[in-house]
């Protein structure tokens, strides 16, 4: 287990996963979660590579913060496909203040863990993590 500055312990798991989906993209996404009592994050879910982007935003609980990645594939303008690993920090208005300062100051370091993110998105809504959203920061 890998030891987090917050104090937030990491799950080897998460590490695992992540790296599955990066080099041989067995996952299309990964949800993770702090596990508040253990105080470690967690891998929550794990999307499989037919699964759709409306089944990863899907993920995202509505009222609650979440880390998670998605592996992004896109055409760009020259017609060259291409995929991205997107870093989704999860934080919905709706949350509970506690648990939103506890993601806030654990993201940087749990990140530093996932070796190979291109892009990040901070959200709270769900239109801020929306398929053209990702679309237009992904180009």
């Amino acid at each position: 287990m890998a030891n987090a500055r917050s104090g937030m312990a990491v799950h080897d798991e998460c590490k695992l996963k992540f790296l599955e989906l990066k080099a041989k993209r067995t996952y299309r996404f990964i949800v993770y979660k702090i596990e508040e009592k253990q105080n470690e994050v967690i891998v929550e879910k794990l999307g499989e590579p037919t699964d759709s982007y409306e089944d990863f935003s899907a993920s995202l609980p509505a009222n609650e913060c979440r880390y998670a990645v998605y592996d992004f594939d896109y055409v760009t303008e020259e017609n060259c496909q291409k995929s991205r690993i997107i870093f989704v920090a999860w934080s919905p208005d709706t949350a509970k203040v506690r648990s939103k300062m506890i993601y806030a100051s654990s993201k940087d370091t749990f990140k530093r863990e996932l070796d190979g993110i291109q892009m990040e998105l901070q959200a709270t809504d769900p239109t801020e993590v929306g398929l053209d959203v990702i679309r237009s920061r992904a180009n």
